[in-house]
């Protein structure tokens, strides 16, 4: 069996159900633009059908689904550079995803530590769609062959179960059709924690709006989150070490890496020996010279849903012209049987 060359290919999406914050950015939104390199093709997505594994009121879901494209355009992705599109517009994705569930072992899904962290003791009340989601993420990425996928830490354990089904795959029916799928993760934020409490993730389900900055907020709001923000009394190390056992701190010299494009270490070099004081002052203007600019663009575009409408269906017909011959591939591989036009 010879190797097959695949394309250099990113694809990666995101579940439109809310409350974009900054943990979005900077870690998916932010390095989604970065990637976007005349070298590699790269796929961004509006998991809509991940999406309601719970429920989700329909007028809500395409609200959040428009708003979440305008974050993706407001944050620097082109659409004539990136195919960016709704996942529920190209059926490809739900079609390959049956295939793969049929690949795909319980004891693999059940081993998902998200699934047992979202089912927790009410799984036998949980949706299927729930349980099997990683096997429609599996279909996510392998329906476009891709070949890198930018993840964050809690995601890595679906981007492995995904390399398991394409190798059972391709041992299964003795071929080299699926690639092995490479993780993308990297960056000094890729997990962006709670302005209230350094050791949780920052979330749109926090109770707390001052735990977060959302994409949506202006730049008082912005800045006042961050001059509000937990610290704790001692100066900033100037070195990484410095910051162990230092949760609000380590996470508010890592937003600002992440926004500023330099490293801990350079950071810590600058601000070393400084006092909360001084340094969020620093951060707020940083903060609100990146991110504001951001929200004012979600806003207009948000005033535009019909022009928001036509990218995601020109880029779902990019999308299936990619995943169409490889959906068809697969179920000749398979064995199903087409009645070819022509």
């Amino acid at each position: 069996m010879t190797e097959t060359q695949f394309t250099p290919r990113v694809f990666s999406g995101i579940q439109p159900s809310g409350n974009l914050h900054l943990g979005n950015y900077l870690g998916a939104l932010k390095r989604f633009v970065d990637m976007q390199q005349p070298d590699m093709e790269t796929i961004y997505c509006m998991v809509d059908l991940h999406a309601i594994t719970v429920w989700q009121d329909p007028k809500e879901l395409a609200h959040s689904t428009r708003e979440l494209c305008a974050g993706f355009i407001a944050a620097g992705l082109d659409p004539d550079k990136s195919i960016l599109f709704n996942q529920s517009q190209v059926p490809e994705h739900a079609q390959l995803a049956w295939i793969f569930n049929c690949v795909a072992r319980m004891g693999w899904m059940q081993r998902m530590t998200q699934w047992k962290d979202k089912a927790g003791k009410n799984q036998q009340n949980a949706s299927l769609g729930l349980f099997a989601y990683p096997s429609l993420m599996a279909a996510d990425i392998l329906t476009y062959h891709a070949t890198h996928v930018p993840v964050g830490d809690d995601q890595k354990q679906h981007l492995e179960l995904t390399r398991d089904i394409a190798i059972k795959f391709n041992h299964d029916y003795g071929v080299d059709f699926f690639p092995i799928t490479e993780p993308v993760i990297e960056g000094a934020a890729t997990r962006v924690m709670s302005l209230r409490d350094g050791s949780k993730k920052m979330s749109k389900s926090d109770p707390s709006d001052m735990s977060r900055i959302n994409m949506t907020d202006d730049a008082d709001t912005i800045a006042k989150k961050i001059r509000k923000a937990k610290t704790d009394p001692d100066a900033l190390p100037s070195e990484i070490d410095g910051l162990e056992d230092r949760p609000e701190a380590r996470n508010l010299v890592n937003i600002y890496a992440a926004l500023s494009d330099q490293t801990v270490d350079q950071v810590l070099a600058a601000v070393g020996g400084k006092q909360f004081g001084e340094f969020k002052p620093m951060l707020a203007e940083l903060a609100v010279e990146k991110l504001a600019p951001i929200s004012s663009e979600m806003a207009r575009l948000m005033g535009e849903e019909a022009e928001i409408d036509r990218i995601l269906g020109k880029g779902a017909e990019k999308a299936r012209a990619i995943a169409a011959p490889i959906l068809q591939q697969t179920y000749e591989i398979v064995g199903m049987v087409s009645s070819k036009q022509g």
